[in-house]
């Protein structure tokens, strides 16, 4: 096979040309089960024509619901887009109503879960899904059919060439999958992504990211999100080892088991890492204190390609010797690229981490865009920090006259499944409108802004950006999420959820007693300390912009509760309906 045209290439592929001994690792049991390029394609084959022999047509909808990446996944999404049927993922986390709406909007027929805590939500609306005609589990599960069943059904193989011919049926053109975007408003709206709009991302972004055969990857990023699939796509493409993490928490230990040369983050994580590292050089003392701060101011002021001179570089040697060897060495010692997408990365971090030698490339796209529109390469000069890279080879883009970012290419969606009135409202010709602003510097680098929903116009007239405020802000410590509000009001103001284990670390150094979070964010000490912080930080913007008052919440903000997406994005909405009585403290009539 020398060109992949329809998602289910991949792995035919990946066998012709790497025939991998180990395509995918999943740990089960604290073993590591690897499969390789063979078995891969082999079980995609037998699911496939069990799947036949249960009936299922071309275009009906298999919904898939997982709470961890796994070979499991990838096999069943395989063996479904063989037969002509549509992969339909859906978010693990988000509520039983959403399960419902999404299943029953995409007249899902069949439904694949991974665990108990899954399948217990799922019951509680299944009754109420109206195409639903059976649930089965990856592993077997009580009070639920095993997948195991269907793979029975296609263990005889006189049924192959029926699965070939659905094969042969589809074209690059064909709707492959209908994602449903976690949505920070109202119901999801269900992306209808083509088999050549995945294939032409991941072809078009094979180039910027330094992979070679027999390389190691960790997967992590949820894969019913299209950033994580087209990733998994693309190492499959190259003829990667694809380890999958078993979880956040076990992060650590699965990079020092894997050593991977290549992984997925969004920014949340690079803060979460860059805190932990910064807290345990805290607790150092003496010249090994002075040395890692010295290292870390160093990395703060980091420019790639040797932009800083020679003596520069020079120090950069030893600290990358001295200090950030260690980081390197906890993150499994390999890694040659990071590559971060879903939200904006602090421009310090990445120099921070790009000094360390633990490049971060930030990429910018959309699930409507399959998703890559742009990403930084290390290569060819093409890293610029503070921008989200030059724009993939096979997909262009336009500044509108208010500065939203429009973008035209193969990879740009079908359309909002049932939906024609929204796909025309994000639709101009062949171009989308991304809902974000952005600008095109001299070199072709793409430097996003803000999101054009979410400026908002303050009573005195002044149009105020929040995410740029919040990016600045999150840099301190002591703040671990914030959300500027302010619309229609008379200024800027905040919500913030402290850092809690930084700030009673702090605490605790001054002496000050808190027994819990609730006491944490009425205690007048903590609030003007972090009182410090945003003035700090309000000196880069101007008056109109800066942040005047702020409100400690005391809940940590998680996707369970509601006050992110899935791809951890503020849910703006929600966030403010939660703390009204905070917002209106704030704007209180004085």
């Amino acid at each position: 096979m020398n060109k992949v045209t329809r998602l289910f290439d991949f792995p035919h592929y990946q066998l012709e040309k790497f025939n991998l001994e180990t395509a995918f690792a999943t740990k089960h049991n604290n073993k590591w089960e690897t499969i390789s390029s063979q078995n891969y394609v082999d079980r995609a084959n037998q699911l496939s024509r069990g799947l036949l022999r249960l009936g299922v047509h071309p275009n009906d909808k298999i919904a898939i619901i997982s709470h961890n990446n796994s070979a499991d996944w990838n096999i069943a999404d395989i063996g479904i887009l063989q037969t002509g049927a549509h992969n339909v993922p859906i978010y693990p986390t988000i509520s039983a109503e959403d399960y419902l709406y999404i299943l029953n909007h995409s007249d899902a027929k069949y439904c694949i879960v991974s665990d108990m805590e899954i399948l217990e939500k799922l019951n509680s609306i299944k009754d109420k899904v109206t195409s639903l005609k059976e649930v089965y589990s990856f592993r077997d599960l009580d009070g639920v059919k095993s997948l195991s069943e269907v793979y029975n059904l296609g263990k005889d193989q006189s049924n192959q060439q029926e699965v070939q011919s659905r094969m042969d049926a589809v074209s690059p053109d064909d709707l492959a999958t209908l994602i449903y975007t976690s949505g920070t408003t109202g119901k999801p709206k269900a992306v209808m992504l083509s088999h050549n709009n995945i294939v032409s991302n991941v072809l078009g972004s094979e180039e910027r990211v330094p992979l070679s055969e027999g390389d190691k990857a960790l997967s992590f990023l949820p894969i019913c999100h299209i950033f994580e699939r087209m990733v998994v796509y693309l190492y499959q493409y190259c003829g990667i080892s694809i380890h999958f993490a078993e979880s956040i928490d076990k992060m650590s230990d699965n990079l020092k088991e894997v050593r991977p040369h290549v992984m997925t983050v969004v920014p949340r994580l690079i803060e979460k890492v860059f805190d932990k590292i910064h807290a345990k050089g805290s607790e150092l003392s003496g010249i090994k204190k002075k040395l890692f701060f010295w290292a870390i101011e160093l990395g703060e002021a980091y420019q790639p390609y040797g932009a800083n001179g020679s003596w520069y570089e020079f120090k950069l040697k030893i600290a990358r010797k001295l200090i950030f060897s260690k980081w390197q060495e906890g993150l499994g010692g390999n890694l040659k690229i990071l590559v971060s997408g879903s939200a904006a990365l602090q421009p310090r971090l990445a120099r921070i981490f790009g000094a360390a030698d633990i490049p971060v490339m930030e990429g910018y796209g959309l699930t409507e865009t399959s998703p890559v529109i742009a990403v930084n390469d290390q290569n060819n000069r093409g890293w610029k920090i503070g921008t989200v890279g030059r724009m993939l080879p096979n997909v262009e883009v336009k500044i509108a006259e208010d500065g939203e970012i429009l973008c035209k290419g193969p990879n740009i969606m079908l359309g909002y499944y049932k939906d024609e009135e929204k796909t025309k409202e994000v639709m101009d010709g062949d171009y989308f409108h991304t809902g974000d602003i952005g600008q095109i510097d001299q070199e072709g680098f793409l430097k996003i802004t803000d999101r054009k929903k979410e400026i908002f116009k303050t009573s005195g007239g002044k149009y105020v950006a929040p995410q740029m405020i919040e990016n600045q802000m999150k840099q301190s410590r002591f703040i671990e999420q914030i959300m500027v509000v302010g619309e229609g009001e008379k200024m800027p103001c905040a919500f913030i959820q402290p850092n809690f284990e930084f700030v009673n670390k702090w605490a605790k150094r001054q002496k000050i007693d808190i027994a819990n979070n609730k006491e944490l964010v009425k205690n007048p000490k903590v609030i003007e300390r972090i009182e410090k912080e945003v003035a700090k930080y309000n000196k880069q913007f101007g008056r109109w912009e800066q942040v005047k008052k702020f409100e400690l919440t005391p809940d940590e903000w998680t996707v369970e509760d509601g006050h992110l997406t899935p791809t951890l994005k503020l849910k703006r909405r929600i966030i403010k309906e939660k703390y009204m009585d905070l917002y209106k403290s704030m704007y209180k009539p004085e």
